[in-house]
């Protein structure tokens, strides 16, 4: 028999027991399309955090109060700090390193906010003036914290979208007077609508100068001090620069964090690496399970045709015509499996998103390629056995099978 011939008998041979192919293949869909799937999600995760760290601003080191390793996460509590990083450390930075354009001291902390009758509990964030510059922030109506609101201590706020909403509804907030805590702060300015990026909702803050912070909070502990590098070939230098300064202003002691944007990117790469390479590996166990499928189908159909076997081997047929036909089908079976699994992947990357903003995809070619080939090569193996069984038969004892 010709490969063709061989080709057309499997194909008839599918096709004659539709239902049971269909199920067959079935394991080897969801397989595929789980791992890609899980990969897709994973490749989607991290170009989502790396656009929205790109959108906060770029060329950006963060200095966190105490030591931890860039492999170890975020921000240490405050509290395990030898010293605490303060206004001058900020102030310091800016004016001894030519790398550095800005240095921002940040006070972070929770007040209540209110206005008339309307009240809330609100994160209230310190700054200085060119916070929003650097970190890509616009205001919709009035102006930012500017320097003379900082230098004079100024009790001004400018206020997120959500919080300008509950307060003040649909009237002008400009000019009027906010509590919050014990003071007054004069509204000058509502932020234009920016939404939730890496869990911060920046249209649910307060911004006020960090001079005016330090007095709302009784405290001159900086939460961390925001930095913009001139240039990303000088990051490095300013990560040097930052180091050699503060250590000499802590005692010779390195008890903080320099941080850039690219190993907090780096950091979470990994995290997700590892656990896309975890779901990726459990979805893969499904894939096998869809091969043992394969293997029983495939045991089951050369019982069920010994007599069959018998006589193609009695009318001429090759052993190797016998295995081949077999293993034909049982590719066959794993790479239509295969490739159904890779439509429906593609099909759910595309919808997902639309459904559930937080979950973002990025289809990677490779591992379409990679879930294909893996199920071409599951077709194979588990389809060896059973192929390789129906070409051993003996036709004397096939034909007499009962």
């Amino acid at each position: 028999m010709d490969v063709i011939e061989i080709i057309r008998v499997s194909r008839d041979s599918l096709m004659g027991n539709r239902v049971r192919s269909f199920l067959t293949m079935l394991g080897v869909v969801i397989g595929v399309a789980s791992v890609i799937m899980l990969v897709s999600i994973g490749e989607g995760a991290r170009s989502y955090i790396g656009r929205e760290l790109g959108n906060l601003g770029t060329n950006i080191l963060i200095v966190v109060p105490g030591k931890t390793s860039a492999k170890g996460g975020f921000h240490p509590p405050a509290a395990t700090t030898v010293r605490k990083l303060v206004y001058d450390d900020a102030l310091i930075i800016k004016k001894r390193s030519r790398h550095i354009q800005d240095a921002v001291p940040l006070i972070l902390g929770t007040s209540k906010i209110k206005y008339l009758n309307q009240s809330r509990d609100n994160s209230v964030v310190g700054i200085t003036e060119t916070y929003f510059e650097i970190r890509n922030l616009s205001v919709e109506s009035g102006r930012f914290i500017s320097a003379s609101d900082v230098d004079s201590r100024r009790k001004v706020c400018v206020l997120g979208r959500t919080v300008k909403k509950d307060l003040f509804g649909d009237k002008n907030a400009l000019g009027a007077l906010v509590a919050i805590g014990d003071g007054k702060y004069r509204a000058i300015g509502v932020m234009e609508k920016k939404g939730v990026t890496l869990g911060i909702d920046f249209d649910d803050i307060v911004f006020i100068p960090t001079t005016a912070a330090q007095e709302l909070f009784d405290t001159d502990s900086l939460f961390n001090i925001t930095v913009k590098v001139r240039s990303a070939t000088e990051i490095d230098a300013a990560k040097e620069d930052i180091r050699q300064i503060l250590m000499k202003r802590h005692a010779g002691r390195e008890d903080f964090t320099i941080m850039s944007q690219d190993e907090m990117v780096a950091v979470m790469g990994k995290i997700l690496n590892i656990m896309t390479a975890v779901l990726a590996g459990i979805a893969a166990i499904s894939l096998l399970v869809g091969g043992i499928g394969i293997m029983n189908i495939m045991l089951v159909s050369v019982r069920e045709r010994t007599r069959e076997i018998g006589i193609r081997k009695a009318l001429g047929a090759k052993n190797r015509d016998i295995l081949l036909q077999f293993l034909i089908e049982s590719v066959t079976l794993s790479l239509i499996g295969g490739t159904v699994g890779i439509l429906f992947a593609g099909l759910l990357s595309l919808v997902i998103p639309y459904f559930v903003e937080f979950l973002p995809t990025h289809l990677a070619l490779w591992s379409v390629i990679v879930a294909f080939l893996f199920s071409a090569a599951v077709g194979i193996f588990f389809g060896v056995y059973p192929a390789r069984k129906a070409s051993l038969y003996d036709p004397i004892k096939a034909l007499r099978y009962e």
